[in-house]
């Protein structure tokens, strides 16, 4: 079980990494278009519709990164003073919410990039980028990738639940990777 937690959290990592090469790609791109906009007066389209493009990729791979190095919004005023039991029962519990949500959500984008795709979705404005459906595909993948994680941090609760003297290492937060 040990060795399928990290399986799939190594998968988030590497497709967290690919939203961090997006955060640098967006830094790169709006200021490609300030300098085009305010030193050469030029302002293309499909620039500045990328940029919005970009942030897809970041939300939603970022997603199941950000869970995974626990850099989501927790509440630990509870949490932190109960037992280990417990507190894996509390992760049990919410992982296993991730995964049904993030299931549901993500089978339900599917229809939504189909559609996308069958009516060859593009941007309305002249100059605009086309193939929008590789956009909103996104919007699967990324919930299919927080529902990886979701069912890798059921598994590390069932390991914690089921032997508390011994648990499973947790990933580095995000927090902490930044102060070392």
């Amino acid at each position: 079980m040990r060795m399928t937690i990290r399986s799939l959290e190594w998968l988030v990592e590497q497709l967290g990494g690919l939203a961090r090469f997006c955060v640098l790609a967006l830094v790169l791109l709006v200021a490609t278009n300030v300098i085009l906009r305010y030193l050469f007066s030029i302002g293309p389209v499909s620039l500045q519709e990328l940029e919005w493009h970009l942030v897809s990729p970041i939300a939603l791979l970022g997603l199941a990164y950000s869970m995974k190095h626990r850099a989501d919004v927790r509440i630990d005023v509870l949490y932190e003073r109960f037992s280990m039991r417990a507190q894996a029962l509390v992760d049990l519990v919410a992982s296993l919410l991730t995964v049904a949500v993030g299931g549901i959500i993500a089978w339900l984008a599917l229809d939504y990039v189909a559609q996308s795709y069958q009516l060859n979705e593009g941007s309305p404005d002249p100059g605009g980028l086309t193939m929008r459906y590789l956009l909103k595909a996104f919007i699967p993948f990324g919930f299919f990738l927080l529902v990886t994680q979701g069912v890798s941090d059921t598994l590390r609760a069932v390991v914690q639940f089921s032997d508390p003297e011994n648990p499973m290492e947790l990933p580095a937060s995000l927090s902490s990777e930044a102060s070392a």
